[in-house]
């Protein structure tokens, strides 16, 4: 049963012990103490609430569903975030340094300008999302998946993606610095302007990816990835050689 906030303490209470919550406003709110222990109901369902600013910090969320919340701002520091759910809504310039997101799922919400320094994202998935300007550099674990997203001007330095299938990602002017993308396949991508150095490319497939102009003098940073033709003829263009059958 879906319960709608009729006052600050109906509110609080449905947010401490479990169950489903809607349109409750915690703007800007200390929600430490509160949310420092595992419910006694099934897991927290928030649909439409409003946590922007609020400090979770440290809270034990495992499981909690976030469903059309605005968590813009909101600080999510060292929070158990393992199995939720945070579907659709905004949560632009929230901050999720070390947190523990094992098996989260991540699906349209907007995470734009997000911090996840030393957050564990073991198996964790973003479709869908927004996260341009994000910074995922020091992420933990392993199997985190990232589809149809937009992480234009992302860090992502020393990220693993190693043999992932990558598809509708949007990473122009991303920072993929020692990154591991080995064996990747790149599925209607764009890398435009994207920095790769030192970036480790073996056996990837960047065919079908959209790399835009390389300059020469940055050409080395694409060793052992495979290239199309057509982003062949590209690339020897910069130096003023044509490709003719």
């Amino acid at each position: 049963m879906t319960t709608s906030a009729s006052s600050d303490s109906t509110a609080e209470e449905i947010l401490r012990t479990g169950g489903e919550l809607r349109g409750a406003d915690f703007t800007g709110c200390d929600l430490r103490t509160l949310l420092r222990d595992e419910p006694a109901l099934p897991p927290r369902v928030l649909r439409e609430c409003v946590f922007a600013g609020a400090d979770l910090s440290r809270t034990h969320l495992a499981g909690v569903v976030f469903a059309d919340c605005d968590l813009s701002e909101a600080r999510f520091d060292g929070a158990l975030l393992d199995g939720a759910s945070i579907e659709r809504g905004r949560a632009a310039n929230a901050r999720f340094l070390e947190a523990e997101c094992a098996d989260a799922v991540f699906s349209g919400v907007d995470l734009a300008g997000t911090r996840w320094t030393g957050a564990l994202l073991a198996d964790a998935s973003f479709t869908g999302c927004r996260l341009t300007g994000a910074d995922l550099r020091s992420c933990r674990g392993v199997g985190y998946r990232f589809a149809d997203s937009n992480l234009t001007l992302a860090r992502l330095d020393g990220i693993d993606l190693h043999g992932q299938t990558l598809t509708g990602l949007r990473m122009d002017e991303a920072v993929l610095a020692e990154a591991n993308l080995s064996a990747t396949v790149w599925v209607r991508s764009r890398l435009r302007g994207a920095l790769l150095q030192d970036t480790d490319l073996t056996g990837a497939d960047l065919r079908d990816a959209d790399l835009g102009e390389i300059a020469l003098e940055r050409a080395h940073e694409l060793r052992g990835a495979t290239i199309s033709p057509d982003q062949a003829t590209t690339l020897l263009a910069a130096i003023g050689v044509r490709v003719s059958a």
